[in-house]
């Protein structure tokens, strides 16, 4: 009986990384839904990593897309606006990695970011 009940606490902690991948409201409801209460260690895990991910993805994407926007309306330099899409194809790839491992129940951190959040959100 041990035994299903901590296959039922794995399975809760996978689920709340999984949701915790789909935007900053994905996060939200994976914490105090699903994580709060019944706390796991690979639900931590995934919601420091997530957590971590999405300040950066928000800071790069819109401080990128604020000073592109100067930079194109000051010089003209329309080039620069392909960078910004350089920028969304890396996080979107280290989002695939983070997610693929929340998916396999993996406590595998995302690359550049990953073992910082761990070190960076212990209360979580």
């Amino acid at each position: 009986m041990e035994t299903n009940n901590n296959l039922a606490t794995q399975e809760s902690g996978k689920t709340a990384g999984i949701v915790s991948y789909f935007t900053i409201v994905g996060w939200l409801i994976a914490y105090f839904a699903m994580h709060k209460d019944k706390k796991t260690e690979l639900g931590s895990y995934q919601l420091r990593q997530t957590l971590l991910f999405h300040i950066v993805a928000m800071v790069l994407s819109y401080g990128w897309g604020f000073i592109a926007s100067m930079l194109i309306l000051s010089s003209g330099l329309s080039f620069l606006a392909y960078f910004g899409w350089i920028i969304n194809l890396g996080l979107f790839i280290l989002w695939i990695i983070g997610f693929i491992g929340a998916i396999n129940g993996e406590k595998k951190p995302i690359p550049l970011i990953g073992e910082k959040a761990q070190t960076t959100f212990p209360g979580i």
